[in-house]
């Protein structure tokens, strides 16, 4: 090669695309069920380079580089509410590491117990698409793919029910004491005058 060429040495002297070199330290996924639908939360921790990267739903949210504390925690913001999430990265021996999530300040199977008392969740399938119906028992606010819906309360006789639509498709959540102290409300989704089972 001649002493004032330029050109590369090699042809294809370009650097991998950035989803080949992306999740090369991935560590740990978890899949978190909030009411605006499921986000998948990803943590990259690289124990030699220090490098932490947190993603959300395939969306970098924290990326920090050569960081000599290899324990810590990382906070940030997940799903329409802005719901807190924390990464806790503990030593457990030698060069080995737990890393453990928190959602709103408690672990995430503490959150996902609570969460199960305080949320009704139903999927279904409506002209070719799956919906996830989501029930906020405490503020009787109603998601559905993500989004929050319109709604319309009414007082029946044996109860309540809230009122929206998915399309064209008339929906309602009917609220009715169970009788027993122990379960107290029974909360069920009626689309187009018919039964939703409910996801356990």
């Amino acid at each position: 090669m001649a002493s004032g060429d330029d050109s590369p040495i090699f042809e294809d002297d370009e650097s991998p695309p950035h989803s080949l070199e992306k999740m090369t330290d991935l560590v740990a996924v978890w899949d978190v069920a909030l009411s605006d639908g499921v986000h998948k939360i990803e943590f990259e921790h690289g124990t030699t380079s220090g490098k932490r990267v947190v993603y959300v739903d395939g969306k970098e949210e924290i990326r920090k580089e050569w960081m000599f504390k290899l324990v810590g925690k990382e906070t940030f913001c997940v799903g329409a509410a802005k719901t807190k999430a924390t990464i806790n990265i503990d030593a457990i021996s030698g060069f080995a590491y737990e890393y453990t999530l928190e959602i709103d300040g408690k672990s995430l199977k503490k959150y996902m117990e609570n969460r199960s008392k305080t949320t009704n969740t139903w999927v279904l399938h409506l002209d070719g698409e799956d919906f996830r119906v989501v029930l906020e028992k405490d503020t009787m606010d109603v998601w559905c793919n993500g989004k929050k819906m319109e709604t319309a309360g009414e007082f029946v006789d044996d109860g309540t029910e809230t009122h929206f639509s998915i399309g064209n498709h008339d929906c309602y959540i009917k609220a009715v004491s169970s009788g027993k102290r122990k379960e107290g409300i029974i909360h069920t989704l009626i689309v187009d005058n018919r039964e939703i089972a409910e996801t356990s």
